[in-house]
């Protein structure tokens, strides 16, 4: 069997949903931006990708008619190119960059791309009407909270386990301040694509509706100037409740990519390659307490490959609400200090397919910076499970 190895990586800036530079961006458009980067920093000939896969984890409107295809056409890949588009929610992006290694291990593909999108703007307001009009009786007979909305589960997390509301925004805190120093110290530079966009703005009075021409090449989510008091004197969401617009993941649009290759053929070029791809877990848990599904995926992974906690140098641990990220974290005993050490979804934004690609790219990066052996990405998947996903800094 083959080794898989990552050798570039690209992405969009993220986008605030809804108000933010991407709102009339269409997904094809969006996501071709990092796939023509990551091709482009890859070195490669663009008819050399004999597949890429892309996550995707609300597939309908401007992101249906399998994205990834779509996508990898407004990209400017040959016809020859073929794509998947694969939902696991959260885990969409890892998945995709898991499977198209996979395609290389296991099946003998040369070249594949890993991506994941997201395109919260133009799709999640039908998209969740539609879902939410649509229950199966069959599926609530099993799983009584299959449908519950993500923002409950947290709630019931924070509840069940004890995680407070000063410690869910004190953490928050920590995710801005430490996305604002990494921002002022250019480490997201080598992964960030400029995108230009025409911006939708509505005028609220009069709901008049122009455009202007706009260029995104920073994260548009972080807040820099946060101090404790301003999560302090956030109204929870749901009455009586604990999970704020501030310590919960933001609202986002953005796509990432990366690409992979045989090991020998990447040795054969003379490409050092990012990272080399070790292997994922996965696993179901109660939908209710899907935050949590991290503490049964990881145990599954680090015992696959014969490691421990400790020999993990960096975590990525997807920041979808603070709650679940404490207790998750709390649980399998990751050490704070290598946990999303430039912050994540909390200050960074989440667009639900992107996120497991973006953080994987990220995390290798990182890891090199920092000369750590092992990174793992993981978080919690809607639904009910946890995905956790092991690579090797080369």
């Amino acid at each position: 069997m083959q080794d898989a190895v990552i050798v570039s990586t690209a992405r969009t800036p993220i986008a605030k949903a809804f108000r933010g530079a991407f709102n009339d961006l269409k997904s094809p458009s969006m996501a071709a931006v990092a796939l023509r980067a990551a091709v482009e920093r890859a070195g490669i000939e663009p008819g050399e990708i004999e597949d890429v896969v892309m996550g995707t984890a609300m597939q309908g409107g401007t992101a249906s008619t399998n994205l990834a295809r779509l996508s990898l056409l407004a990209a400017g890949l040959p016809l020859s190119v073929s794509g998947q588009t694969i939902d696991r929610q959260c885990a969409s992006g890892l998945m995709a960059i898991s499977i198209a290694a996979k395609q290389i291990m296991v099946d003998g593909m040369a070249v594949t791309v890993g991506a994941g999108q997201e395109q919260i703007s133009l799709v999640q307001n039908t998209h969740m009407k539609w879902t939410a009009s649509d229950y199966d009786p069959a599926v609530v007979k099993m799983a009584e909270h299959a449908y519950m909305p993500m923002l409950q589960t947290a709630e019931l997390v924070a509840k069940r386990y004890g995680i407070s509301r000063e410690a869910q925004d004190a953490y928050s805190l920590q995710s801005q301040q430490r996305t604002a120093a990494a921002q002022a110290a250019g480490l997201f530079a080598n992964e960030i694509v400029p995108v230009s966009a025409r911006k939708k703005l509505l005028d609220k009075e009069t709901g008049a509706v122009t455009f202007e021409d706009v260029t995104l090449s920073i994260d548009e989510g972080n807040r820099p100037q946060t101090v404790l008091e301003d999560l302090t004197r956030l109204k929870p969401v749901i009455e009586g409740g604990c999970i704020t617009a501030g310590n919960a993941s933001q609202l986002s649009d953005g796509a990432s990519a990366s690409v992979l290759m045989s090991g020998a053929l990447a040795a054969q070029r003379g490409i050092q390659p990012l990272g080399l791809y070790r292997g994922i877990a996965v696993a179901g848990l109660a939908p209710e307490e899907m935050g949590i599904g991290p503490v049964f995926a990881v145990p599954k992974l680090l015992k696959q490959h014969g490691l421990t906690v400790d020999d993990i140098g960096l975590w990525e641990l997807n920041e979808a609400f603070a709650c679940q990220v404490l207790y998750s974290a709390q649980k399998l005993g990751i050490d704070p200090a290598k946990l999303n050490v430039n912050g994540g979804a909390i200050s960074i934004g989440h667009p639900y397919g992107m996120s497991g690609a973006r953080m994987v790219g990220h995390a290798l990066l990182e890891g090199k910076r920092r000369g750590v052996k092992y990174v793992v990405i993981t978080m919690c998947v809607g639904g009910g499970m946890g995905a956790a996903g092991l690579f090797e800094v080369l």
